[in-house]
């Protein structure tokens, strides 16, 4: 059984250039969107977060060798790296997202932008 639904490929990439799609839970408020991403594996040094226009992209890179004298009898991850691409709303303002990273957990928050705040109009008393 092949379950192909957890890779991607870019499309002018060829086959070798594959990764896996990392799990990702999107929550939104008032205030903009925070992304969480699950990269098992990824040292902070190989993780790349790129916004580019109204594209966000997440790739990580992982080490897959076995320990030196051991080899592998079955792998499910025979990947190595990860890759998930985002297209952001024109509500959210991507010069202001912010990451954080801490043993494989990826957490970016990008706030929604000032014309798309919600605010309180006053009321004038005549």
């Amino acid at each position: 059984m092949s379950d192909h639904t957890n890779v991607t490929r870019k499309p002018e990439a060829p086959a070798s250039d594959m990764a896996l799609l990392p799990p990702v839970d999107v929550i939104e408020d008032a205030g903009g969107i925070t992304l969480y991403a699950d990269l098992p594996g990824v040292p902070k040094d190989k993780l790349n977060l790129q916004v580019e226009g109204d594209t966000l992209t997440i790739e990580g890179e992982i080490s897959l060798t076995a320990p030196e004298g051991m080899e592998s009898s079955h792998a499910e991850v025979s990947l190595p790296r990860y890759r998930r691409m985002f297209t952001l709303s024109k509500e959210l303002d991507a010069n202001k997202v912010s990451a954080e990273f801490n043993q494989g957990a990826l957490k970016l928050r990008i706030p929604k932008a000032e014309h798309a705040q919600p605010r309180r109009i006053e009321i004038a008393v005549q």
